[in-house]
């Protein structure tokens, strides 16, 4: 990132010294429309895209993007363009937000419609899910479960398909909140149709094989949807979940019965 420096000595914006820096160097755009002054070394912070972590860490205001869990400084002139305020009243860092336009313009630009095979309707997670929520469950893992919980399996005839997961985000491990963003695509190819905003209820076994009742909606806004799990606090209490733990969901057949299972990172054990 390279910004224009000015001809003259002036005082840091941030910490008010000249004597490390010969020239100072545009930082962020102010209200008045000037851009304020840095010496070098914060200067360097800034386009390093670490000022207000840097700097700002004890401050309120701190957010976690809505896709990535990547925190932003929220109300702070220095990031004010590194993040977009979303309809349904969270966040999403500008790198995400680049990304989700470029993936929706690639899909208005295909105008072919696969036929779909044998083969591909068996790997539908592949071909729906993108990349970042795809299930990464080995052979052993479902093993594994299958130990735990044998009605899952073969004894019936009936076989559990990994679906999609993912990275519990700080909003996600809310208690206060007690629910679970749901991706848009995932929601739409393995949740139950929702005609309208109204929650309906939904229940999921966890792979032990108890059976939860939860509520399943969305929230609309003016350009897409946000679908959400609710009424999580019990399970999110008993499965001691926590940001950064990978949430994982699986659909057993036939019935198609849908499976919550958790990885809890920080503790490096496993029930998913």
């Amino acid at each position: 990132m390279a910004f224009p420096s000015s001809s003259t000595t002036t005082f840091c914006f941030q910490c008010e010294d000249s004597s490390n820096s010969v020239t100072s160097r545009n930082g962020w755009r102010l209200r008045s429309g000037k851009f304020a002054q840095l010496c070098h070394r914060c200067a360097s912070v800034y386009e390093y895209g670490r000022f207000c972590v840097t700097f700002h860490s004890s401050d309120d205001g701190w957010r976690d993007c809505e896709s990535c869990g990547k925190l932003i400084h929220c109300g702070c002139i220095v990031s004010f363009n590194s993040y977009l305020l979303l309809d349904f009243g969270g966040i999403m860092c500008m790198e995400c937000s680049k990304k989700n336009f470029i993936l929706a313009r690639n899909r208005c630009l295909s105008h072919e419609t696969p036929v779909p095979t044998e083969e591909s309707q068996l790997d539908a997670t592949q071909t729906v899910v993108e990349p970042q929520y795809r299930p990464r469950v080995t052979e052993s893992k479902l093993q594994k479960i299958s130990i735990k919980y044998p009605l899952l399996y073969t004894d019936c005839g009936r076989v559990v398909t990994p679906l999609f997961q993912k990275s519990l985000s700080a909003s996600d491990a809310d208690l206060a909140l007690s629910r679970l963003v749901i991706p848009k695509k995932c929601a739409e190819a393995y949740f139950p149709p929702l005609s309208g905003p109204h929650k309906i209820p939904i229940n999921i076994l966890d792979t032990d094989g108890k059976e939860w009742n939860f509520h399943f909606r969305f929230w609309p806004n003016s350009r897409s949807k946000m679908y959400v799990l609710e009424g999580l606090r019990d399970y999110m209490v008993s499965k001691k979940w926590q940001a950064g733990d990978v949430v994982t969901f699986y659909r057993i057949e036939p019935g198609q019965k849908l499976v919550m299972g958790l990885r809890n990172t920080s503790a490096g054990s496993s029930t998913s």
